[in-house]
C-alpha cells in the first residue's frame, strides 16, 4: 500500500500549554506575552475573534478585550510539553521529524482517518494539548491538510478527489514557503490559489520562485520530494542573540550582552559537540543600520576566548550608537573528534576549572545560576521575575 506523510500541529500551542497547568484558563480569552510583557506572542481563539493579533502591543490589545487574561510566557514549560507530543507521535510512527516546538512530520504509512483520530486523541491524553492532524501524499500537502480544519481538525487527503478539494479556492499564501513577496510574483501571472499553483507550468514556477518553488509544485501535485529528517543535518553556523531588552547605548550593558550571548553560544557548541574557528558579531542600531564584524580563532568552545574576541570586535566597530539587537555567530564548525590539536595549544587550566564548576552547578541548580561576572550589568534581566528574559534554545528542530 502507498505510504503517506503526516503533519501534526498543536492548536494555539503556548495558550494550550498554559491551560494544561491552569485549568481556569480554559474557555477564557487568553494571551501570552513576550519577554518584556509588551506584546502578544500567542492568543487563544477567543482572543483572536476580538481582533487581537500576534505581535500586537498589550496597550492596543486590552481595549479590544478588557476581560482577557494575559500571562507571562514560560518557554521551559512549553518545551516539556513539546517533547511529550514528539514522544507520543513516536508511538504511532517509525520515523518522526521534530519540525518545530509545536509541529512534527511523520511517516503515516497507510494511516486511515480512524487511526489519525486515534493519534490525535493519544497526544491529547499524553500532553493535554489539542492538535490538528493532516495526512497526505507529501509534506506540503500534509501541512496544508492539518491547517484546513483547525482547531482539533483531522483531515486525511490521500485520494485525488480529496487532494483536489483541499487545494480548491485556498489562497496561494497558505502554502508553506510562499510569503508576501512570492504571492505578489504569482499574482502577476494570475496564480492566486493553490489550485492555480498546481496547474501552472512547472518551469514558470521555478523561474519565479527558484528550485524551492519547483519543489513546492511537485509536492502539491502529490509527488513527495521533501524527505523526512528524523535527525537534523549538521549546522553550518550556530547563532545566539536577539533583542537587548530595550535599545541601549550604555557601554557596560552592551558589553555584558556580548558575555551573555557568548555563554549561550558555548552551551550550543557543547550540545552539538563542535568547535568553531570563526566568530561574527552582528549589531543592529536604532533607528536603523548596523555592522557585522568577524574574527578568526583556533578551534574553540571556550567562553573566555569567545567573549574576548566578541569584546574586541565590539570595541573596533561600535561608536556608541543605540543598539537594538545583537547576535554572536559561530562559523566554520568542526566536530571535536576531528580536530587536530597543536602541541603548543594548551587550554588555560584556570579557564578549564571555571568551566567545569559552572557546568556542574548549572546542571544541578539551573541554567546560568552561576554565570560570568561580565554579565553583572544585566542583573535586572536575571532577577526580575516579572520581566525576566527566558531563554529556550530548542534543540533538534529542523525548521530553522
Amino acid at each position: 500500500m502507498a505510504r503517506h506523510i503526516g503533519h501534526l500541529d498543536a492548536d494555539c500551542f503556548y495558550v494550550s500549554c498554559e491551560r494544561v497547568r491552569h485549568r481556569f484558563l480554559r474557555g477564557q480569552a487568553v494571551g501570552v506575552l513576550s519577554n518584556q510583557g509588551a506584546c502578544v506572542i500567542a492568543k487563544s481563539y477567543e482572543l483572536k475573534t476580538r481582533g487581537v493579533t500576534t505581535g500586537m502591543p498589550i496597550w492596543d490589545a486590552l481595549p479590544l478585550c478588557p476581560e482577557a487574561i494575559f500571562v507571562k510566557r514560560d518557554f521551559r514549560w512549553y518545551e516539556v510539553l513539546s517533547r511529550r507530543i514528539y514522544d507520543a507521535v513516536c508511538r504511532f510512527s517509525p520515523t518522526v521529524e521534530y519540525y518545530s516546538i509545536d509541529e512534527v512530520f511523520f511517516d503515516a504509512q497507510a494511516m486511515t482517518h480512524t487511526e489519525a483520530l486515534a493519534l490525535q486523541n493519544h497526544v491529547l491524553q499524553a500532553a493535554g494539548v489539542p492538535t490538528s492532524v493532516g495526512v497526505a501524499p507529501s509534506k506540503i500537502l500534509a501541512k496544508l491538510a492539518s491547517s484546513s480544519e483547525k482547531p482539533f481538525g483531522c483531515v486525511v487527503a490521500v485520494e485525488p478527489e480529496a487532494v483536489a478539494r483541499l487545494l480548491r479556492g485556498r489562497p496561494v499564501d497558505k502554502i508553506t514557503g510562499v510569503g508576501r513577496r512570492s504571492s505578489r510574483k504569482l499574482e502577476r501571472h494570475r496564480i492566486r490559489t493553490c489550485e492555480d499553483f498546481v496547474r501552472a507550468d512547472r518551469r514558470l514556477i521555478r523561474r519565479l520562485l527558484t528550485k524551492r518553488g519547483e519543489d513546492l509544485w511537485w509536492e502539491l501535485n502529490g509527488t513527495s520530494v521533501l524527505p523526512l529528517h528524523a535527525t537534523r543535518t549538521p549546522h553550518k553556523n550556530l547563532s545566539r542573540g536577539g533583542s537587548l531588552g530595550g535599545p541601549t547605548a550604555d557601554p557596560d550593558r552592551v558589553t555584558a550582552w556580548v558575555a551573555r550571548n557568548a555563554e549561550r553560544l558555548v552551551e550550543a557548541l557543547d550540545y552539538h559537540d563542535v568547535y568553531c574557528e570563526r566568530l561574527l558579531l552582528s549589531l543592529v542600531f536604532k533607528p536603523g543600520g548596523g555592522v557585522l564584524r568577524s574574527a578568526s580563532l583556533w578551534p574553540t568552545a571556550d567562553f573566555h576566548e569567545l567573549y574576548t574576541a566578541g569584546a574586541r570586535m565590539l570595541a573596533a566597530c561600535w561608536n556608541g550608537q543605540v543598539v537594538a539587537y545583537m547576535h554572536l555567530i559561530a562559523g566554520k564548525l568542526t566536530a571535536r573528534r576531528d580536530v587536530q590539536r597543536c602541541l603548543w595549544d594548551k587550554p588555560d587550566p584556570r579557564h578549564q576549572a571555571i568551566r567545569h564548576v559552572k557546568h556542574l552547578i548549572n546542571t544541578q541548580v539551573g541554567r546560568f545560576a552561576l554565570r560570568s561576572g561580565a554579565t553583572l550589568p544585566l542583573g535586572d534581566i536575571y532577577r526580575d521575575t516579572t520581566n525576566s528574559y527566558d531563554i529556550c534554545d530548542i534543540y533538534g528542530k529542523t525548521c530553522f
